[in-house]
């Protein structure tokens, strides 16, 4: 018979923690967020007195780890444009979330998305017919850049390029509205 070696709330820091940080930092606005939701998963950890009787430690921390995450965001009560928007791991400003949010009860994303569509759209039609199709297909319609170059019967560097130029044009064009919303 297999013996189970128990381990301690150390060993478990130790073997989870940063992976359990990155999950929770990649669904939550800042750094400051996600420390503070581990650290409550942390102390619930250590006030169980049943852990010997989890199935999977792994699974515990991630479901806790995502009810504390919606537990943030359910307290939020007045929520900004900015609430809508976090950091991705590279530094830059994510805003897909604004765009696919279903919130229709603040102003101020409704105009938001307004605005961005209706620019995003000018954007696009002021590219090359090829680099627009590139991005839509691609960005849009959710088709791999290799799925796009099949379908042209096209080498995949002209499509990357394609892509490339488009992404490069669109944000030139979206940058003012960015900063105006944003700064």
């Amino acid at each position: 018979m297999e013996q189970v070696q128990k381990m301690t709330l150390g060993d478990t820091i130790k073997v989870y923690g940063k992976q359990l940080f990155s999950f929770i930092r990649g669904r939550t606005k800042t750094n400051e967020d996600a420390e503070d939701i581990l650290q409550e998963v942390w102390y619930q950890l250590s006030r169980l007195t049943n852990v010997d009787d989890l199935e999977s430690i792994s699974a515990w921390l991630y479901t806790v780890s995502r009810n504390k995450i919606t537990d943030l965001y359910r307290r939020k009560k007045d929520r900004h444009l900015e609430d809508f928007t976090f950091e991705s791991d590279d530094g830059s400003i994510e805003i897909k979330d604004i765009l696919l949010a279903d919130d229709n009860e603040h102003p101020e994303l409704t105009q938001f998305k307004e605005i961005f569509w209706q620019s995003l759209f000018e954007a696009l039609d002021a590219l090359p017919p090829k680099q627009r199709s590139v991005f839509i297909r691609n960005e849009i319609e959710d088709m791999t850049l290799q799925q796009i170059a099949d379908a042209d019967a096209e080498n995949i560097k002209t499509i990357i390029s394609r892509k490339g130029y488009a992404v490069k044009h669109i944000r030139q064009r979206l940058e003012p509205l960015y900063r105006e919303f944003f700064n």
